[in-house]
Formats: structure tokens, sequence, C-alpha cells
């Protein structure tokens, strides 16, 4: 089956998110420089746009890769870690959890709950897109930078069975 794309969110409007985000973490982290810790795979082309325009020198970044959706469109309500991150990085430092969306909050509060066995000194979310019509579970999001509808999205990073990562502007699906 053939799906459209619709655009919902332009170029423009994601780089301004991701200055703006940038930005507010600079703010609160000015003097404690952080880890940041990316949930692949969706959220790489985020987090590799959000360092590059942050002035805060880091003190890492590592990654989580975690699956909830697989190929389909809907979330299987069960989030698991796929590869991790040593409890000596993350023990006593300052972490962001670096996501491309929320929604249900399940994947969200698995990575958490993961990161908190590894005793961090702070622990902290910031996504590019909040989608909280979808909220499963009630998750704290310490940094948003677009709330979007109740619609699945594809692009930047974003994807659909590994398709539509590449775009630079997020979308709607219609079939």
């Amino acid at each position: 089956m053939e799906t459209n794309l619709i655009p919902l969110i332009s170029q423009d409007e994601i780089a301004a998110a991701v200055e703006r985000l940038a930005a507010e973490l600079d703010r609160d982290y000015r003097r404690r420089p952080p880890l940041l810790v990316g949930v692949l795979k969706g959220g790489f082309i985020f987090l590799a746009d959000l360092i590059r325009r942050m002035k805060t020198p880091l003190t890492g970044v590592e990654f989580l890769r975690v699956s909830s959706y697989g190929s389909a469109r809907i979330s299987s309500g069960k989030a698991r870690v796929l590869m991790g991150v040593p409890r000596q990085v993350i023990q006593g430092r300052d972490v962001i959890v670096v996501e491309d969306i929320i929604d249900t909050g399940l994947t969200t509060t698995a990575v958490l709950r993961y990161l908190l066995r590894r005793h961090p000194a702070t622990l902290r979310v910031c996504t590019l897109l909040d989608k909280p019509a979808r909220r499963r579970t009630p998750v704290q999001v310490d940094y948003v930078g677009i709330t979007v509808p109740d619609r699945f999205l594809v692009g930047y990073g974003l994807d659909l069975g590994e398709r539509y990562r590449q775009l630079p502007d997020i979308y709607t699906l219609e079939d």
C-alpha cells in the first residue's frame, strides 16, 4: 500500500525548536556540563543537531537502543532496552535523555527506570516532539520542542519500517 506524506513541520520550524532547546539546556547546565543519552534509532538526528547548537561543554554522549514499535504504526505497549549504557558511565552524573518523540510515555518510562538504576546525580528528559494525547503513563518531560497532534509522524529520524528517516521535514501519513 502506498502512503501519502502530508507536511506537518518544516525544516525551519524544526531548526527553531532545536535552537530554543539548546539555549534552554545551555542556561540550565552552564555550570555543570551534562551527559546526553540519545534514544536510538529515531533520536540520532535530533541529538546531533542539538549538540551542535549547544555552547555548554558536554561530559559525554551515549546511546540507548529501545524497541516498542518494530515496523508497526502502533506501540506494542512493551518497551525493551536492547542496547544499554554501563553503570559507571551514568553514576553520579547529570544526565539528559534525548528523545525524538514522546507519545505513550512507555518507552521514556522504561528508559528512565533503566537509567535510575545506574544512579545519576540528576536525570531529565528533552524531546523534540511531544504527543500528550497518546500518553498511557505519566512522564515528566523537562524540555519540549514542539507539541504535536495525535497522528503517526515520519521524517527527521522518525520512521515507518525504517522508511522516511532521512526526510528533513516531518510529515503525517495518509493511506
